[in-house]
């Protein structure tokens, strides 16, 4: 699986961004997809992950009422779609994708990552 983030930027604080990971391989649909960000200097942490089209997105406390997470296996996407963003939301965005038995929340779960997006939010 090779996968495609795109959608970063330059937000106000309190605005809206719309990630998106484009994911190339027949076998999409049997990961569980997952979103990561990271701060220089900082580890990797979890933000959101969504295990089939229909299922329920799992959350970070800091991003829960937020962040969307959905997912379209027909097209081999998934979006995080990012509201009332904070500058503490500032970071590199990273889609995964990973063995569904796995920890969803730890990223030794993914197998496969995406090149990063940058989201800035300023104050």
């Amino acid at each position: 699986v090779q996968l495609q983030a795109s959608g970063g930027g330059l937000v106000q604080a309190g605005g809206s961004l719309r990630l998106s990971c484009a994911a190339s391989g027949r076998t999409f649909s049997t990961y569980v997809m997952g979103w990561f960000r990271q701060v220089s200097g900082k580890e990797r942490e979890f933000v959101a992950a969504v295990e089939w089209s229909f299922g329920s997105g799992f959350y970070a406390d800091s991003v829960k009422g937020r962040f969307t997470i959905s997912r379209d296996d027909a097209k081999n996407t998934v979006h995080l779609q990012m509201t009332r963003l904070k500058p503490e939301d500032t970071a590199v965005y990273y889609c995964a994708a990973g063995n569904p038995t796995g920890v969803v929340v730890s990223s030794s779960s993914y197998d496969y990552w995406g090149q990063g997006t940058q989201v800035t939010v300023s104050s």
